[in-house]
């Protein structure tokens, strides 16, 4: 698929930026849809099913990290990739969007040279997929399927961001064997993607929680990482 038949949605509620944007993606002949709100951003993004998606987490009524919830939540906009805007640039709003299910950010303000490059990484990624070669594993109560991205604990399918199954799928290879930080944010996300250690710590919390009981398996091996109890 060419750029002049990709369509990036910009939800974001300042004119001047937005515009800015919307100029510059379509320098590199994008089509553009603008939404100033996160619930016109909604409706926007179930209607068209855009290529990705450019949203800012400060917006009028509701907030992008609520928007982007839902768009992972929502089966028809689920696997749309997700850039982050915003001007906060405190680690948490960022740990967050990210375990909600965000591909990436950018910090304002921003080049955008720099949004555009890492705009073409994501839409690469979705363009040419990792393939999951790997076998079926089943593990104690748990049985991850990575050709599908599903995890089944007991007979329940657990629903997980890609960041989530990516760290379990990482773990399982491995039981007993000791995954630093570093190493799952490059496995799982890449080393262009530019995120701190923090964030495989909320992700891990997370992940636990859905998994409920069978969570217990993720151990954390003080300052070094975590591993899958053998």
């Amino acid at each position: 698929m060419s750029t002049q038949q990709k369509t990036i949605l910009l939800v974001e509620d300042e004119d001047d930026i937005a515009a800015l944007i919307a100029f510059s993606l379509e320098q590199e002949h994008y089509q553009t849809l603008r939404a100033a709100s996160g619930e016109e951003g909604m409706a926007l993004a179930r209607l068209n099913k855009p290529a990705l998606i450019v949203l800012d987490l400060m917006l009028p009524g509701m907030d992008g990290l609520e928007v982007c919830k839902r768009l992972r939540n929502d089966p028809s906009t689920a696997l749309i990739p997700v850039l982050m805007l915003t001007a906060k640039s405190e680690e948490t709003d960022i740990v967050v969007g990210l375990e909600l299910g965000a591909d990436d950010y950018v910090v304002k303000p921003f080049s955008p040279k720099v949004l555009l490059a890492k705009i073409k990484v994501l839409l690469r990624r979705k363009d040419n997929p990792k393939p999951y070669a790997d076998p079926v594993t089943t593990f104690k109560d748990l049985t991850i399927h990575p050709g599908r991205r599903e995890v089944v604990v007991g007979s329940n399918s657990i629903a997980l961001t890609r960041s989530e199954f990516g760290i379990l799928h990482l773990l399982a290879t491995k039981p007993g064997w000791v995954f630093t930080r570093g190493h799952i944010l490059d496995v799982t996300r890449g080393e262009d993607v530019q995120i701190t250690e923090r964030a495989v710590d909320v992700q891990v919390v997370s992940l636990r929680k859905k998994l409920g009981p069978a969570g217990a398996l993720i151990e954390t091996v003080r300052g070094v990482g975590y591993r899958l109890k053998e």
